[in-house]
């Protein structure tokens, strides 16, 4: 039984992991604070434009069914709102670092410097001395 604890203490403690629980608690942290911003901040000045209170109160009707639009158009906002946050504060950031540091990583192409050249000269000529 204390083998199955110590894997399971393992695979927690394994990287992956507690990125993955750190990013999940911090996703909903801030998915309360985008729906603020949207709900109290954006929706309001958006709705001062086209004159609607509220984009809930935005529905139509088909027969017996209510088709809510405003509600839509608040979730598609946070949606927008959540992706380009995500991919300027996150994803950019984090391609400027890995480009950053495969440009560190190719030394390769890189010219051979002189003073090196000419060491391998000498150990070349030394190597065919008798």
């Amino acid at each position: 039984m204390s083998g199955i604890f110590k894997e399971f203490r393992d695979f927690i403690l394994r990287g992956n992991v507690l990125d993955l629980a750190v990013a999940v608690v911090i996703g909903a942290a801030f998915t309360t604070v985008v729906n603020s911003l949207v709900a109290n901040v954006l929706t309001p000045f958006i709705a001062a434009i086209f004159g609607q209170p509220s984009f809930a109160d935005i529905n139509f009707d088909i027969g017996d069914a209510t088709i809510e639009v405003g509600l839509f158009f608040e979730a598609v906002v946070n949606f927008l709102i959540v992706a380009a946050v995500i991919f300027f504060f996150v994803v950019k950031p984090v391609n400027v670092l890995l480009e950053r540091r495969k440009r560190g990583e190719a030394p390769a192409d890189l010219p051979t410097p002189e003073d090196v050249q000419l060491l391998r000269e000498i150990r070349d000529l030394l190597k065919q001395r008798p």
